[in-house]
């Protein structure tokens, strides 16, 4: 199964950054591959936000909606997803951000198994392309939104 780390700084608030990732329904203006994004709940608890919600993803002849489960932890300022159904088998990201004077440093940890195992071994052997593809793209959109000139 592969997984994979990154740490970026990015120049914003880390507000606007959890913000910016919370915010699914824009994923597809930014994000490679991401076709649509779909919140279909989101419940404040108070020391969490819950939020279920779809990503459909796509390239070439490929093109699947998986629905996940968001929990954004405010206490400890991460978020962690999770599958919940879809071309998945398995899917576990984690954010984590803390505020380093005027920049955010950011953690994306992420690993994943597609059921299809043909496609699977063609996501393993570009998955550190696309996550690296992904990453920058959160950073040019964070960059575009919060960066002061």
């Amino acid at each position: 199964m592969p997984s994979a780390s990154i740490i970026k700084q990015i120049p914003c608030s880390k507000e606007n950054l959890i913000n910016m990732v919370l915010d699914i329904e824009k994923y597809p203006e930014f994000v490679p591959w991401c076709l649509g994004g779909k919140i279909h709940s989101k419940v404040d608890k108070g020391d969490k936000v819950e939020i279920t919600a779809d990503l459909t993803i796509g390239k070439s002849f490929f093109k699947e909606t998986y629905k996940s489960f968001v929990i954004y932890e405010k206490s400890t300022e991460s978020i962690h997803v999770t599958n919940i159904d879809g071309p998945l088998k398995h899917l576990e990201n984690k954010w984590y951000f803390k505020q380093k004077g005027e920049n955010s440093q950011v953690e994306f940890n992420v690993n994943f198994e597609l059921k299809n195992k043909v496609l699977n071994m063609l996501m393993i052997k570009s998955f550190d392309i696309g996550l690296k593809k992904i990453a920058e793209a959160f950073e040019k959109r964070a960059n575009k939104l919060f960066k002061k000139i």
